[in-house]
């Protein structure tokens, strides 16, 4: 039986401190800082680019062989931060960031965010500050919570009948990043080909900006940079988690095998798309697409299963919310790092491989196209029909959902409903920290790295 939650002001107050307090210890006890490694990356190829002459990909932050590794148009939409100290970057940075995360909550919740109030939000960031992949991304100063809020514009353009403007953040994202343009196939596929050509052309047209700019670092990139996967980390690294992290910790090295897994999943993912966008489940088949490109990456670290989060909404969406508190659970335990040092055996193989499994069981059975057909949301004729308010169902792919009104208010539009059960546990890869090593893979700031799994030269 769930436990009843507090019903008055007085007792939601205690509880909302009681649980900020137990996530402040957890954050302040177990080594999550990852010393703004990425952040510093981005800042350390601009300042050398801007102010010293270099060249973007030539740079390294010092001790460590690891540089920028996006596309140009990245290092073009960075060019501000040339004008700033390291120490305002990262203030910068968590700003963008926190504001990216309201935007994706905004969007996931819908029209009755309102509705969750003060104690509902409260709650709801308390139980994120615990999700391994959200605590990544903010101590490296990543930046796909940005790329997943561009993502889900247009996945709301597209359910509220604006399609004509959809397209715009799909292609900002793809020219930043390269594993956003699938969702340029999920257009395709739903025959959205007036949103698949408005977002290629403004990719294009930001890649060509950039090679405009930068025309060396612009043939490097797409020549060399791209194909030589050693500039991001070694496939075989326990946080990989993508389809080729699973092969190379089994020791498979054939390319054909993993071409052979990408397709069956590509097959997977366009089957179950297109059926959700044919019923104007926009939520689902975003939040399938973001499934299918952490698998077919060849590197997927953990910090990018930010892609997730519009699943869990999926799930509480359609009524599963105690499983969607289970899967988010285990990807705020780190539980893959028991087997950094060794990850053989079958344990090895089922353990140090949870979060791609986890990902690989919600693109095979996440709930997708089964909106009733009175609330579909692809066209605008729908787009104006008053439904019932649902406080969590998202504004992109209205649908019925049951849900306690106790517990309402801390799904937050359907992100979590299971808190700190499943926190605690190993750490999440501080990327080349600086930090002295520790014994302990699992605790070790320097070993446990989303760039590679020996330690930092130092």
């Amino acid at each position: 039986m769930t436990p009843a939650l507090p019903r008055t002001d007085r007792g939601r107050v205690l509880l909302v401190l009681a649980l900020a307090m137990l996530v402040t210890l957890f954050t302040a006890t177990v080594p999550l800082l990852r010393d703004w490694f990425d952040l510093r990356v981005y800042y350390g190829s601009i300042d050398s680019w801007v102010h010293h002459g270099g060249r973007v990909y030539d740079y390294r932050v010092p001790g460590t062989p690891y540089g920028f590794t996006y596309p140009p148009f990245a290092a073009v939409a960075m060019l501000p931060m040339a004008l700033l100290g390291l120490h305002a970057a990262i203030a910068v940075a968590l700003l963008l960031n926190l504001a990216a995360l309201a935007v994706v909550l905004r969007l996931l919740a819908g029209p009755d965010w309102r509705r969750h109030g003060w104690y509902g939000w409260a709650l709801t960031a308390c139980l994120l500050a615990l999700f391994e992949p959200l605590r990544d991304t903010f101590s490296f100063g990543q930046v796909n919570l940005l790329l997943l809020a561009l993502v889900l514009a247009d996945a709301t353009l597209l359910a509220t009948g604006r399609g004509r403007l959809a397209g715009v953040g799909i292609g900002l994202a793809a020219a930043i990043k390269l594993t956003p343009a699938l969702f340029i196939g999920l257009l395709l596929v739903a025959g959205r080909r007036r949103a698949a050509a408005v977002a290629t052309a403004v990719a294009a047209g930001a890649t060509a900006l950039a090679a405009g700019v930068d025309p060396d670092a612009s043939r490097f990139y797409w020549t060399e940079a791209l194909w030589d996967t050693d500039r991001v980390g070694r496939l075989g690294y326990v946080s990989n988690q993508s389809v080729q992290g699973v092969l190379a910790r089994l020791g498979e090295p054939d390319r054909a095998v993993w071409a052979v897994a990408v397709l069956l999943i590509l097959g997977v993912w366009a089957l179950r798309t297109r059926r959700a966008a044919a019923a104007g489940d926009w939520t689902a088949a975003f939040a399938l697409t973001g499934l299918a490109a952490c698998l077919v990456s060849p590197i997927t670290w953990v910090h990018h299963l930010v892609w997730l989060l519009p699943s869990f909404a999926v799930l509480v969406r359609a009524g599963r919310p105690r499983v969607a508190g289970a899967l988010y659970g285990v990807l705020c335990t780190s539980v893959v790092w028991l087997w950094f040092d060794d990850a053989s055996g079958v344990d090895g193989f089922l353990g140090s491989n949870t979060y791609a499994w986890i990902t690989l069981g919600l693109l095979l059975w996440l709930p997708a196209g089964q909106l009733r057909p009175g609330l579909r949301t692809g066209s605008r004729s729908t787009s104006t029909t008053t439904a019932a308010p649902v406080p969590t169902a998202p504004a992109i792919s209205p649908a019925s959902v049951q849900t306690d009104p106790c517990t309402a208010a801390a799904t937050a539009g359907g992100v979590v409903t299971a808190g700190p059960a499943g926190a605690g546990g190993a750490p999440s890869e501080p990327t080349a920290s600086t930090f002295p090593a520790d014994p302990k893979p699992q605790s070790s700031s320097e070993r446990a790295s989303s760039y590679t799994a020996d330690p930092s030269p130092s």
